[in-house]
């Protein structure tokens, strides 16, 4: 999944248009791409990212040194930040993994300004992510039990209504929803399959706990399914789901 995160990053910005001279929270920030996506296409005046794997945030002080970033080991529902601390505060493809994201986006309120900005996105699991929904499709018709692992039934949040209800607990005003739409391209069936084998995330997390005779079944029904080009490589379309509103 990581591959495809810039991308949407890009995207969720150019969408969301905070203006130049911000103050930013990245919540849930990981790996820090959406961070250094903000630095270097929003000119901001500072982001904070934080997120609660302190392996993540050790990466992210690495790799991610723009000037004017900090990367904070913290809780997404308690953020160590005072009320009022920022202009936009943003989620991105994280809100659907805290274990209370109301009371995550309750904190994300309190420490936005009036008239900043709150918003997130989060990936379309159930129809809009191709390359994901068929690897479901075809593992529940190997193996029904691969129906409790998919995201698509895991994460009802990932939707517009499921992001309108959660945007309800907290004081916002101007509430838009749009769909993000990328193209994710693999050069070869090799290429795709190869991450499901990592053991991280869903997907791969899934294809470990079964015996290989079900992981080929997977893999041969796939390879059958897929939309292969006469050179190999394979383009499917992915969307995620991105909400916006105003501090009250």
């Amino acid at each position: 999944m990581g591959r495809w995160s810039r991308l949407l990053a890009d995207e969720f910005l150019k969408w969301l248009c905070v203006s130049s001279g911000a103050r930013w929270l990245d919540v849930c920030c990981g790996s820090g791409v959406v961070t250094e996506a903000i630095a270097e296409f929003c000119s901001p005046a500072s982001i904070v990212g934080i997120d609660a794997s302190p392996a993540q945030i050790a990466f992210a002080r690495m790799h991610r040194t723009h000037s004017g970033i900090a990367f904070e080991l913290s809780d997404a529902t308690a953020v160590p930040f005072p009320d009022a601390s920022f202009d936009a505060a943003v989620c991105g493809l994280g809100l659907n993994y805290i274990s209370e994201p109301a009371r995550a986006l309750q904190e994300m309120q309190r420490v936005t300004r009036s008239g900043g900005t709150i918003a997130a996105y989060v990936w379309d699991y159930a129809q809009g992510v191709r390359f994901l929904r068929d690897f479901w499709d075809a593992a529940i018709a190997v193996d029904p039990e691969a129906r409790d692992f998919d995201q698509g039934r895991r994460f009802p949040m990932c939707s517009p209504d499921g992001l309108r209800t959660l945007f309800q607990v907290i004081e916002v005003k101007e509430v838009k929803l749009s769909a993000l739409q990328i193209v994710t391209r693999f050069a070869s069936f090799d290429e795709y399959w190869a991450p499901l084998l990592s053991g991280q995330g869903s997907a791969p997390n899934y294809l470990a706990s079964r015996d290989a005779q079900i992981r080929a079944a997977v893999r041969d029904r796939l390879q059958a399914s897929l939309p292969t080009d006469a050179q190999g490589s394979i383009e499917m379309p992915a969307r995620a789901w991105a909400i916006r509103a105003r501090r009250a």
